[in-house]
């Protein structure tokens, strides 16, 4: 389907792909992985013409529709939800116009042998396909359904999209993405702003969808739940898996280990032949020998060893000091903004060491109890009380927000750094990945990981005995995420986290609290443990499909009005298949009148080399082909 081929992308003296070549085929769902940097959003950009490549070319077919989430995007303002959702589907209505256009210009054309002929019957199945395929059932149907499986209640439907937050405009851009049903879906990070629950339903339509996927997601599970080739980009180069991530990593680990015993053999057999030279090379009787070994050294093919990017995180949080055994208590807590509650009579109690995890749907309250906890929002009711010798740090979720974009790398930690940390900056920032030239560069100017490696530095300028993180494994790729993990798993003091990442929570904390419909609820237990519960909760709430209350006569009303659209929409579509197989009946009724009257002239003067015999036959059966299309097609005039 699409063809990559020799692909460089360079700036200036630095060189970012170096000439890299693969092929994606229709049902492949590729995970595109590899390191902050490394390039795998240019290779998205490239595919759907965003970038232009320093040369090789991207081949792809005319008709092949793609669908593209960057990471950041400009979001639409002015109508609901639904309504932005429902823009998807005008290009539906646009293939419906061609069509029309199509099936008039076959009406009027006598060509019927020509290629321009061929290619606009082409062209009208291929639409007609995808049109059918768009409305196995009415557009308003499959907006709704998407839309709540990305996370948004009855009730969000009707709200303008400007009062929401990005990563709920991120949902509804990814939801138009996928109601336009494209031949190729290009995700980049399509994970970041999405809860648990979301991820699940995300990953059931991926993997139920007939259609390529290039995915670029540093959520392992996510990856091994939907991709089933991988393709790492590292150091300028590319290499080919075909299988889902964690089998990836065991069968890169094989192909290294195998290439370094290969490496090593060779090397002790050409040190051996070196030695054999180098002892013979001017005795007469081994002049042969020696010769040949000359040239079996010049002739031989040398192995090398496929280059890794070794560089990674050493994160190591400072020794916390000791506070009271409970770190952080409400009781009946009511919390919300100036006209909002958002949730209502939560109890919570942390003790010193636990590791809690915050999870829920966004917009349920995990960020908000995050900034009681931090003091930067009061509740409206209940208490909420620090324990004794408690040093919060607290990594916010939007980065960008938090970090001032016209300092520097260096400046953001100098200007907060104090005592003799401030002697070891340059250290510190080597940790994560700033090195020379890098920590001149302003924050405005980082990419997402970037800010996230330089908020958690910020973090650990100080001693804290509390760590608040809120998605801080945002934007890091999966290398970064396990090691900070690790780290974090060492910590010696309480953490408290929100994240989607299943993966990363996964043996790091030992207590969930799931914010759910204006309610807290305490899991005992890990991130397994939850899911499990959740599953039977999720299957419940489908069942019930709570919804708003509706008054039976409107409930009536909504009904008779989607029945009179899917029975508009039912005679549309068998308008459409009878003017498509007129259109067919004229343009083989034209060949076979032609190929009559070709035969009819030849047997009007045959030659010794024409076969009369054959002709007849062939004539005949024209003949009766043709009355057999010529009743079907005045049988659909009639009607």
């Amino acid at each position: 389907m699409i063809s990559i081929e020799n692909l460089t992308v360079a700036y200036g003296g630095f060189t970012l792909l170096d000439g890299i070549s693969f092929h994606i085929s229709e049902n492949d769902k590729i995970g595109l992985v590899g390191k902050n940097g490394a390039g795998k959003s240019t290779i998205l950009k490239l595919i759907c013409g965003l970038q232009s490549p320093t040369s090789g070319r991207v081949d792809k077919p005319r008709e092949l529709s793609i669908g593209y989430l960057p990471q950041i995007m400009e979001h639409h303002k002015g109508l609901s939800v639904l309504q932005e959702a429902m823009t998807a589907f005008e290009e539906g209505e646009k293939m419906e116009r061609k069509v029309e256009e199509i099936t008039a210009e076959l009406s009027r054309r006598t060509d019927y042998e020509s290629d321009e002929y061929a290619a606009l019957i082409e062209e009208l199945t291929l639409l007609n396909d995808r049109i059918e395929l768009s409305h196995s059932e009415p557009p308003q149907v499959q907006a709704e359904r998407t839309l709540k499986g990305l996370g948004f209640k009855s009730e969000d439907l009707q709200r303008n999209t400007e009062t929401f937050s990005q990563g709920w405009n991120m949902r509804i851009e990814l939801a138009k993405i996928l109601l336009r049903q494209p031949s190729l879906l290009l995700l980049d990070e399509p994970t970041n702003h999405l809860d648990i629950e979301s991820i699940e339903w995300l990953e059931g339509y991926l993997k139920s969808k007939r259609c390529a996927l290039l995915l670029v997601s540093h959520d392992r599970r996510f990856l091994d739940n939907v991709t089933n080739r991988t393709v790492e980009v590292m150091l300028g180069h590319i290499h080919d898996y075909k299988v889902p991530y964690s089998k990836y990593l065991t069968l890169r680990q094989e192909r290294i280990a195998q290439q370094t015993a290969a490496y090593e053999n060779q090397q002790k057999m050409i040190q051996k032949t070196e030695e054999f030279i180098q002892a013979f090379r001017y005795k007469p009787t081994k002049s042969n020998q020696v010769q040949s070994r000359i040239k079996a050294l010049e002739k031989l093919e040398r192995i090398e060893i496929d280059e890794t990017d070794s560089v990674h995180l050493t994160v190591k949080f400072p020794p916390a000091q000791r506070s009271g055994d409970v770190v952080y208590k409400c009781s009946n807590l009511t919390v919300g903004y100036p006209g909002k509650v958002v949730f209502r009579g939560a109890d919570i109690e942390i003790k010193r060491g636990e590791k809690v995890a915050f999870v829920g749907r966004n917009g349920e309250g995990k960020t908000t109890m995050m900034r009681v906890i931090a003091s930067e929002l009061e509740p409206i009711e209940g208490e909420s009380r620090l324990g004794h010798n408690v040093q919060i740090g607290y990594y916010q979720q939007n980065q960008e927000d938090v970090l001032d974009k016209n300092e520097t790398v260096f400046s953001t930690l100098d200007r907060v750094a104090v005592g003799d940390i401030r002697t070891r900056l340059r250290d510190l920032l080597a940790q994560f990945l700033f090195r020379g030239e890098d920590i001149d560069k302003k924050v405005g100017v980082l990419s997402g990981g970037e800010r996230a490696r330089l908020g958690m530095a910020r973090l650990m300028l100080q001693s804290h005995n509390l760590l608040l993180l809120d998605e801080p494994t945002n934007h890091m790729d999966v290398k970064s995420k396990d090691i900070l993990k690790e780290a974090l798993k060492a910590f010696d003091g309480t953490l408290i986290v929100v994240s989607h990442d299943r993966d990363f929570l996964d043996s790091l904390v030992d207590k969930v609290y799931e914010f759910r419909d204006g309610k807290v609820k305490e899991h005992i237990g890990g991130i397994s443990d939850f899911l499990s519960s959740l599953k039977i909760q999720t299957l419940q709430e489908l069942e019930r499909k709570a919804e708003s209350p509706q008054s039976s006569s409107q409930a009536q009303a909504a009904a008779q009005k989607q029945k009179a659209i899917e029975q508009q929409r039912e005679q549309k579509s068998q308008s459409r298949k009878i003017k498509n197989r007129i259109s067919y009946l004229e343009c083989e009724i034209g060949k076979l009148e032609e190929r009559m009257k070709t035969i009819e002239q030849v047997l009007s003067s045959p030659s010794e080399k024409d076969d009369i015999m054959e002709l007849t036959r062939e004539y005949l059966e024209c003949k009766r082909d043709l009355d057999a299309k010529t009743d079907e097609w005045g049988e659909l005039i009639d009607n």
